[in-house]
This record gives C-alpha cells, structure tokens and sequence, in this order.
C-alpha cells in the first residue's frame, strides 16, 4: 500500500469515527450535545483536525443523515420484499419506516428536522437521499391509484407517515394505536 493510498484510509476512517461518534451523543444526549469540542474529546484528537473533515456541526448532520438514508432505505426495502401482495408490502413499508424512525431518532432528526446543509427534491440531491425515496416509491407507485402520479402520491404517504412518527415520538399519540393508524392510513390512502 502506498503512503497516500494509507493516508486516504486513514482520512476515511477518521471521517467514520466522527460521524460514528456524533451519531452515537445524538442518540444519547440528542443533538445539543453534539459540538466539536466534546466531539474532539471523544473521539481523541484536536478540534482542527475535525475541521479538516468537516467545516462544522451542519455538515455532520449532513453526513449523519446520509448516512441514515441508506439505513432507512434499506429497512424499507427488506420489509416490503417480505410481504405479499400490495396491500402487505404497503403496510411492511409504513411499519418499517415507523420503526426507523422510532429506534433512530437522532437519524431522523438529521434527515428530516435538522439542517445538515443537505438538498432535497432537486437536481443536486444527494443520492442516498434520492434513493430513500424510491425505496418508498416502489411499493407504494403500484397502490396510487389511476390517474394520480406516483411520485406524488409517495410524496403524500411520506408526509402521513413522517406526521405520524413526530407526533408519536413527541408523547401526541397513543403508542397502543399505532397499529390501526398504519391500518387507517393504507386502507383509507392507498388504492389496493
């Protein structure tokens, strides 16, 4: 192994032990606690050398959430490749992604309440952000119905389902309805 191909590893796992470390105080303390002092602490090296990865807390909420993406993406595409049937795999999906967002929510935080500097729904949008959408596109664009665009409808299920998941987690909700709310949500939305 060459020195710059040692010295590019080395970076890259540098790079994971940060985000690895800020994504772990997240969960743990929740996002105030994140700073790069205690990160630098914590993971034993100088603020400067986190400043070399990253220009600050922003843009490792970025990584965090890119990160959560694929997570997320990956969780709804094995749930729903379980079910049978449309119906099913909607309901896989719904309950995954509930779950997500249930056992991850400094990861959910990231991606969808914090600014971690990230686009959405343009064209610079970062691929694993691309792709968590589709993994819900592809179960739910069979269920849209006629004459209603797909990525639309999924737009509008990801909306119910991210309502449901932050008015859960803020104690809004009874916990022991959440089963006939995914119930409710894909007889009443989805077309199967």
């Amino acid at each position: 192994m060459s020195v710059k191909e040692r010295k590019e590893r080395d970076r890259a796992e540098r790079e994971r032990l940060i985000v690895a470390t800020a994504r772990e105080l997240a969960e743990q303390q929740g996002w105030d606690a994140v700073t790069t002092r205690r990160l630098a602490e914590r993971i034993e090296y100088s603020q400067p050398v986190l400043y070399s990865h990253f220009r600050g807390k922003r843009e490792i909420i970025g990584a965090v959430a890119l990160e959560g993406a694929v997570e997320l993406a990956a969780a709804v595409r094995a749930a729903a490749s379980r079910a049978d049937g449309p119906r099913e795999r909607v309901i896989a999906l719904a309950r995954a992604y509930l779950g997500f967002a249930e056992q991850n929510p400094a990861v959910y935080d990231a991606l969808f309440r914090l600014d971690g500097g990230l686009a959405y729904a343009q064209d610079d949008t970062p691929e694993p952000l691309k792709d968590a959408f589709a993994a819900l596109l592809e179960s739910l664009a069979e269920v849209a119905g006629d004459g209603v665009q797909p990525g639309l409808f999924t737009e509008v299920f990801w909306a119910a389902l991210h309502g449901l998941a932050t008015l859960t987690r803020a104690g809004r909700l009874l916990p022991e309805d959440a089963e006939p709310r995914v119930e409710l949500l894909v007889d009443r939305l989805a077309i199967v």
